[in-house]
């Protein structure tokens, strides 16, 4: 299948209007026991709209998607509200039973490593053929199977017909992801959650799966939510962007304003981490001092402060949001740009 650059699919579906909100999120909490792992997380994401969600591992990204998918294990507690448009209850709190419902339908997941998104012991077209069948979006199985090769083609899969007849391990790892994009689309769902979907592929094959998400995006009008640590994939493929660090998000807002003029200290350490061009005064790379604590383990108050050169005593309590509302702001107590230092809260 032949496609224009991402670049042109991106312009074009940026021309989309939020015309109301597809997923709302407030104050999403996520703990196990008496460890909090994500801390009141609030996000909206308009209809055509793209928001990543972006922070090292262990920052509470997966876990957010999975709260929104419903798909936390038993054992971990979920509180606060996941709305979702067209959908007439709160998924904070839903059985299986209705999350089975609005799952592969209203929102939908690409995974980042196809082989266990994928079931072995199918033909890759039955499985892309029995969601559709499952939400009832395909009247019979031979117009279910006809929709899955018809999918297969779009995702550019080469002779969808043969592929649609092949098991998972028939197909390399490229293949097997756009397999994945055709299941998760095969519902015209309204949100398309994506966690880490081109980690495992080689800078090619990275791009082209790319280009699929935000086409099949733009062609359904849906929104996205993206999930990665790879700061150019959120600045080609992203509008919008929350910056997570401990569980929380500590900014948002416009990707140019972010990448551009980071107000947080979290988001400034990881643009200057990005950027292989700028080295310290020994010749080595930039990067964030220490590491990410486990799970339970990050401070009161500010939960970078034990990494952040620039923590003070006012850092022991919670940085108030600093902003017009949960799209666009930053808590941060010693924000860049702002200190007597004169930083202008460019990279570096």
């Amino acid at each position: 299948m032949s496609a224009a650059p991402l670049e042109s699919a991106t312009a074009a579906a940026d021309t989309t209007g939020a015309d109301h909100d597809v997923l709302t999120v407030a104050d999403l909490t996520v703990s196990v026991r008496d460890t909090t792992l994500v801390d009141g997380v609030n996000l909206t994401i308009g209809r055509g709209e793209r928001v990543g969600l972006i922070g090292e591992s262990g920052s509470g990204k997966s876990l957010t998607a999975l709260a929104v998918m419903g798909l936390l294990p038993e054992d971990v507690r979920m509180t606060g509200s996941v709305r979702l448009a067209g959908v007439d209850h709160d998924l904070v709190g839903a059985d299986e039973w209705r999350m089975s419902r609005v799952r592969g339908r209203d929102v939908a997941m690409v995974f980042q490593e196809p082989m266990t998104a994928l079931n072995p012991t199918m033909r890759v077209g039955d499985q892309v053929a029995e969601a559709m069948l499952i939400h009832g979006t395909r009247p019979d199985r031979r117009s279910a199977r006809a929709a899955a090769v018809e999918l297969l083609d779009q995702v550019g899969l080469p002779d969808p017909g043969d592929a649609a007849r092949a098991y998972p391990h028939q197909l390399s790892g490229g293949q097997r992801q756009r397999v994945v994009v055709a299941l998760a689309l095969a519902n015209d769902p309204a949100l398309l959650v994506c966690d880490e979907p081109t980690t495992a592929l080689d800078v090619t094959v990275q791009a082209l799966v790319l280009d699929l998400i935000v086409r099949g995006v733009a062609a359904r009008d849906a929104a996205l939510l993206f999930i990665t640590h790879d700061l150019a994939v959120v600045a080609t493929v992203c509008q919008r962007v929350l910056v997570m660090y401990g569980g929380r998000v500590v900014e948002a807002g416009p990707v140019a304003e972010v990448f551009t003029r980071p107000r947080h200290r979290y988001t400034q350490g990881l643009l200057g981490a990005s950027d292989l061009d700028v080295v310290d005064e020994r010749g080595r790379l930039v990067t964030i001092a220490g590491s990410v604590p486990g799970a339970g383990r990050f401070p009161a108050g500010c939960v970078f402060r034990n990494r952040c050169p620039h923590a003070t005593t006012a850092c022991e309590q919670t940085p108030a949001w600093t902003g017009p509302d949960a799209a666009s702001g930053f808590a941060c107590h010693h924000p860049a740009g702002t200190t007597a230092d004169g930083e202008e809260g460019s990279r570096g």
